[in-house]
């Protein structure tokens, strides 16, 4: 398929705010697909390529875009081989490959080809084509049960794959994707509450657990074979080799266990999460040492437990995980609760997760099973921008404007982000060094005062609240924000949304 095509059905899902006419158009072109185009496809359509980021940066892109073609000529296979070389090129001369490469590619490209190009390289796609909306074109271009395509996507974590499969398969090989040990699965997540006892509520009789100020992990074991994934689905078993030989020495063969790790201090207390995470994202050896624990165990011995009662997969855990178990008591008294809340605040943690013991692991899906409760709010946002500092920060970029996830598209496009604050506000020097440089390598525009940036970057902020403004596209606008520390572990469609934040009006 012309590559033409992909972006005429990109601008036409961007065009429209109806969900009933993105999935249409969307599945008109899902169906004109070959076998070997449909997986490249749906990753260029949901801004996530199956190769990854690559390592082109906006300098890079605007250095080997020349003057467009005026027919179009370039396939699907043609920008899918291109990101593959791109991969795999490194060492001496790499550079100098990789640009010959860009340029060839671009030059071959039609003015909007181009444009759609960069913004694949950059991971710019906002086209209000979500991972649900595509999941439904899926279904339909294949006359497939829907929730028998998102079930596969969910286990499988790859919707390109889910899709060749919808697409070509039979129904029942797409009926048989279930958990594979080795394969991670996205990660169930949770609702947020004020209080334990206001979650509680809601879920009824719980398991009330500690939510740790660590990094989530997926852990598989197959025999001797451990694997460690991250809650984006990156394989990071070389960085973790003491989490390994803690499950290694687990009494099961075959296992796959989500959790939490973060290192800790000479008295058994939590470091700051900034500690974890240089750590957690380190390939050389470093002497920090991350402790795991585990809050849920999705498959045991070829029995999977995706189906059965948080109650059923807490038993198990106990007899494979003890000892890793992260802390909690099962309760429906709201009084239990909000003291396991201000037990988990005394150990240094970040506050506690109210999980229904009755309610399955709905893998990928946010919904109020598990509801999440922090005494601080804090939030994940997106950087849209950064500003220039002043006085002592003359020379680095320092006041980050931020954005919070729109996926209804009730004040943009779906999938945008709408801005709802700046802050500078707690930024070390180590920080603001760091993102002067990172921030002007995904840079996309600037002004005299601001860099705007491709908006991939996750950061969690602490906020007091919520106000009315009039300011911003949102009608809101944050109240004493400050940053706690980035999120490399997040994507920037995990980040909290519009909606969540103007809930707190009402709070």
């Amino acid at each position: 398929m012309l590559l033409d095509e992909l972006v005429t059905t990109s601008d036409t899902v961007a065009a429209t705010r109806s969900r009933l006419a993105k999935v249409d158009a969307l599945a008109a072109l899902l169906v004109r697909l070959e076998p070997d185009e449909i997986a490249p496809a749906i990753g260029f359509l949901v801004g996530r390529p199956r190769q990854g980021r690559v390592g082109v940066g906006w300098r890079s892109v605007a250095t080997v875009m020349g003057e467009p073609a005026e027919t179009p000529t370039l396939t699907v296979g043609d920008l899918d081989a291109l990101l593959d070389r791109l991969r795999a090129t490194a060492g001496t001369g790499s550079a100098a490959e990789r640009t010959r490469d860009l340029r060839d590619l671009t030059s071959r490209a039609t003015e909007r080809e181009q444009g759609f190009l960069a913004k694949v390289l950059l991971g710019e796609m906002r086209t209000g084509a979500l991972e649900g909306v595509v999941t439904d074109a899926i279904a339909r271009a294949a006359q497939r049960p829907g929730d028998v395509v998102r079930r596969a996507a969910m286990l499988s974590g790859d919707l390109g794959e889910t899709a060749r499969l919808a697409l070509t398969g039979s129904e029942q090989e797409l009926e048989s994707v279930g958990l594979q040990v080795g394969r991670p699965v996205l990660p169930m997540l949770a609702a947020t509450a004020a209080t334990a006892s206001a979650a509680l509520a809601t879920t009824g009789e719980a398991s009330v657990e500690y939510k740790l100020d660590g990094a989530r992990i997926q852990v598989h074991r197959s025999g001797d074979d451990v694997r460690v994934f991250t809650r984006n689905l990156a394989d990071i078993t070389h960085r973790l080799p003491e989490v390994v030989e803690v499950v290694r020495r687990m009494p099961v063969r075959d296992v796959i266990l989500d959790g939490e790790t973060l290192s800790l201090d000479e008295d058994g207390a939590p470091r700051p999460f900034q500690e974890t995470m240089s750590r957690f994202g380190a390939d050389a050896a470093r002497e920090t040492l991350l402790h795991p624990w585990f809050f849920d165990v999705l498959h045991v011995d070829g029995r999977d437990l995706l189906d059965e009662p948080l109650a059923t997969r807490l038993a198990e855990l106990e007899r494979v995980a003890a000892g890793h178990r992260i802390p909690g008591e099962v309760t429906s008294d709201p009084e239990v609760a909000e003291r396991v809340s201000r037990d988990a605040l005394a150990a240094g943690q970040e506050g506690v997760v109210v999980k229904a013991i009755e309610s399955p692991y709905a893998a990928g899906r946010r919904g109020s099973s598990w509801i999440k409760v922090k005494p601080v709010h804090t939030y994940d946002l997106v950087v849209l921008a950064c500003e220039w500092g002043s006085g002592r920060r003359t020379g680095w970029l320092s006041n980050l404007h931020l954005g919070a996830l729109d996926p209804t598209g009730e004040f943009g496009e779906p999938g945008d982000y709408v801005m709802v604050g700046k802050t500078f506000k707690g930024l070390t020097d180590e920080l603001l060094r760091w993102q002067t440089e990172y921030f002007q390598e995904i840079e996309v525009r600037r002004t005299a005062n601001t860099v705007w940036v491709a908006p991939t970057t996750v950061v969690e902020i602490a906020i007091d609240g919520v106000q009315r403004s009039t300011r911003y596209p949102g009608g809101i606008a944050l109240r004493f924000a400050r940053v706690k520390h980035y999120r490399d572990d997040k994507r920037p469609e995990d980040a909290d949304t519009i909606q969540t934040l103007r809930g707190l009006l009402r709070g």
